[in-house]
């Protein structure tokens, strides 16, 4: 039996966090002691190999301030082997996403964005990697979600997963030939759609492992769906996965593994101190610039999970809404990055917080159609169709019922919603573009009454803008979304 060793370490959802953190007495995360620990690894270990699962770009002052540069800057200094993208590499637009991938000093991977027109995939759809004497194929898979922050039309990816499945399924045949001893799939469509995709790979494809990002899934240990292990190390840089596996080369499979979701922390990582310059280099560029004091807040306001209602979601929520004058406005959870805010607010804090620059629309719609779509959106997500969880603004408040997937409840301003009335509804750009998917309505009906207007080109500076020169707000978790 032809038996060989392989390290694989990986990373997902990285999104800035660059800087390391004192937890008691000990530092905690940061891109210097990762680099520590991959490069300590790496020497000790002759087969070892450091992948990316997606999602390097965005949740850092540094990162929104050079478009993305600085970070693929800092990634180099990672050395990994082999990335895929994940749907915030192309915030900055499709153009500035060709051209940080030139800036890259490592092979970026992905089957499913391509050139709706001729069909001409953008990168590079997998890659055979050779250590101690093994073929390992990857091959990288993104999530359709890319394409509602695409403001190119001409690019698309697949719809579902079940084409992914038949893209991953091509790559395998195509090297059939050669002998494969190991196949890897670095995926940005989130666990559950990691399931999904297992369970539709035919078992003779001989894909072995996936290993996957979006949905920030702490794991325990791997899942093994349809004898596909599949493992994620969550989002930042505080952990990173570990498999240290024994490869059956004859059969081309996994003999024995074991894997870990290792601490980045003092206690064990020694901390990269080029990479350290580098960074001291960066933030001492942004430093003066985003350090003034915007303003102080009543309180500090938190948001320690994006599934529930938090002061902070329903502060920002609160600010849009005031803003712009609407009736209601929704507010993606996710779009959140921080865990507090406050009191004192300077820039630097606030764009750390909320990072993503987006427009804002308004659309307008009868109550009774607004009830649709909502109680469309929490059914939805109450059967996993969708990760996305809306801050609601003042005013609003819905009970719905989880065991019959209805809102039992829809109240404004301590009234049930009129449903002859036309109410309008504002929400971020990505979420619009996302209606029919989410919300279960199409374009063609959400201009029945008004064309849906852009109200604000860039949601980040409209918040720059209330923070430093508007009357305070005070927002609270008051029950505006319960779910029962």
């Amino acid at each position: 039996m032809d038996l060989r060793n392989l390290t694989l370490l990986h990373s997902n959802d990285l999104h800035g966090d660059f800087f390391v953190e004192e937890e008691g007495h000990v530092l905690v995360g940061g891109v210097s002691m990762l680099s520590g620990y991959v490069n300590k690894t790496k020497s000790e270990i002759e087969n070892s190999i450091y992948v990316i699962a997606g999602d390097m770009l965005q949740g850092s002052i540094i990162d929104n301030e050079f478009k993305g540069i600085s970070t693929i800057d800092i990634i180099n200094m990672l050395k990994p082997d082999v990335v895929t993208l994940g749907n915030h590499e192309i915030d900055y637009g499709l153009g500035h996403l060709m051209f940080l991938e030139k800036c890259a000093k490592f092979p970026i991977i992905n089957a499913n964005l391509y050139i709706k027109i001729t069909g001409t995939r953008l990168f590079k759809s997998h890659l055979i990697y050779q250590i101690g004497g093994m073929n390992i194929l990857f091959i990288g898979i993104i999530t359709n979600e890319v394409i509602a922050q695409a403001t190119d039309t001409l690019i698309s990816s697949f719809v579902d997963i079940e084409e992914a499945a038949l893209s991953v399924e091509s790559i395998c045949n195509s090297y059939k030939t050669i002998d494969i001893d190991f196949t890897i799939i670095l995926t940005h469509i989130g666990i559950d759609d990691d399931i999904k995709l297992a369970k539709l790979l035919n078992p003779d494809l001989g894909v072995d492992l996936i290993i996957g990002g979006h949905s920030h899934t702490y794991m325990e240990k791997p899942l093994k769906v349809n004898d596909i292990l599949i493992a994620q190390a969550g989002v930042g840089t505080n952990h990173i996965g570990r498999f240290d596996l024994i490869i059956n080369a004859d059969t081309n499979s996994v003999h024995d593994y074991k894997w870990e979701l290792i601490p980045i922390d003092s206690s064990h990582c020694e901390r990269d101190k080029e990479l350290d310059e580098l960074l001291d280099n960066y933030n001492e560029k942004v430093e003066g610039k985003y350090n003034r004091v915007l303003r102080r807040l009543d309180k500090v306001y938190t948001h320690p999970d994006r599934y529930m209602e938090t002061d902070l979601g329903n502060l920002i929520t609160d600010i849009y809404w005031q803003c712009l004058g609407v009736d209601i406005f929704i507010y993606g959870s996710g779009s959140i990055r921080g865990e507090s805010l406050g009191e004192i607010v300077t820039l630097k804090d606030l764009r750390e917080v909320v990072p993503y620059e987006d427009k804002l629309y308004c659309i307008w719609l009868k109550g009774s159609e607004l009830i649709n779509i909502i109680e469309n959106y929490f059914r939805n997500y109450n059967t996993g169709k969708t990760r996305e969880f809306y801050q609601f603004s003042r005013h609003v408040h819905i009970i719905f019922d989880k065991r019959t997937n209805k809102i039992e409840e829809f109240i404004y301003y301590r009234k049930p919603l009129r449903k002859e009335k036309v109410y309008s509804l504002g929400l971020q750009g990505f979420h619009f573009n996302m209606m029919e998917e989410i919300f279960e309505i199409s374009k063609k009906d959400i201009s029945k009454y008004k064309m849906p207007k852009v109200v604000s080109t860039c949601s980040r500076e409209m918040l720059d803008e209330f923070f430093a020169t508007e009357l305070p707000i005070k927002s609270k978790i008051e029950d505006r979304i319960i779910l029962k």
